[in-house]
Order: C-alpha cells, then sequence, then structure tokens
C-alpha cells in the first residue's frame, strides 16, 4: 500500500486496543465530509454498493493521474460509515495505482472483524471491492479516450 494517508490510519487502528479502534471509528464516521452538491442526485443503484447492507454510494473521477473520491453512508451505521471516512480520507490525493494496491485484507489488517459482525465485515468487503472497480473503470474509460 503506497497511499501514505491510508498507511498511517491503518497503523494506527491496527495498534489499537478494541475499545479504542471502536472510537476512532466512530470518529471517523463523525467526519465524513457530505458529497458535494454536484453528486448529491446521483445516489441511485449504479452508484451503490450492493454487498453493503448499509446504503453506501461510492463516486470517483479522475484528474490526471489522481482519484477523486467521494462517498456516502448513514449515520445510522457509524461502523460503515466510518470505514466509509477512513478510505475516503486515506485516498486523498491516491493515484489509481495506490488504489488498487491496497491489500485485499484491509479490513482484518485493521482490525474490524474483532468488533464487527461477519456480515458487516463482508459488506466493507463489497465497499473496498467496489471502489477498486469503480478506479478501474474509470481508469478504462480514459484508457479509451481518443488522445487529444
Amino acid at each position: 500500500m503506497s497511499a501514505a494517508a491510508l498507511d498511517e490510519i491503518v497503523s494506527e487502528l491496527g495498534g489499537a486496543d478494541r475499545q479504542e479502534r471502536i472510537e476512532l471509528l466512530i470518529d471517523f464516521a463523525r467526519n465524513l465530509p457530505p458529497l458535494p452538491a454536484k453528486l448529491d442526485h446521483m445516489k441511485d443503484a449504479a452508484h451503490r454498493v450492493e454487498e453493503c447492507q448499509s446504503p453506501v454510494y461510492l463516486f470517483v473521477e479522475l484528474h490526471g493521474d489522481r482519484i477523486e473520491f467521494h462517498a456516502d453512508a448513514p449515520i445510522e451505521a457509524p461502523t460503515v460509515r466510518g470505514f466509509v471516512a477512513i478510505l475516503v480520507e486515506g485516498l486523498k490525493e491516491a493515484t489509481i495505482e495506490d488504489v488498487l494496491s491496497i491489500p485485499n485484507d484491509l479490513i482484518e489488517r485493521i482490525g474490524l472483524p474483532e468488533i464487527l459482525g461477519m456480515l458487516r465485515v463482508r459488506g466493507l468487503h463489497g465497499v473496498l471491492g467496489r471502489l477498486k472497480a469503480e478506479v478501474t473503470r474509470a481508469a478504462i474509460g480514459r484508457a479509451s479516450e481518443p488522445s487529444a
């Protein structure tokens, strides 16, 4: 993993005890930025993470070799919202390669299976998988555009 901000968050959560990890996750949930107004009306099935029980919406845009990642998750699902906020915070200014190199066991590395049920963990894996798929799709779309 090469996104330095995400590496730092993973290290902090991975080194925390169970109670601290819960508190940190809740803190991240409180700090998830709202969707930009231009995206708020686009919360539809095409942007929803189907694998997650909670309605989570992801939006990825490419700017040069950097991604801009926005997400929405309900305040009533603080653990899911916290994980989404970790990704948003940790992947600011990330490259396509940064996102695609996130280990698939990220959720385990930050110790979330110790504090969440199996269905929630499965949903979080769905969020991570969807993020990688959206970044891949955006990169392919950009590569297929005619060059100027």
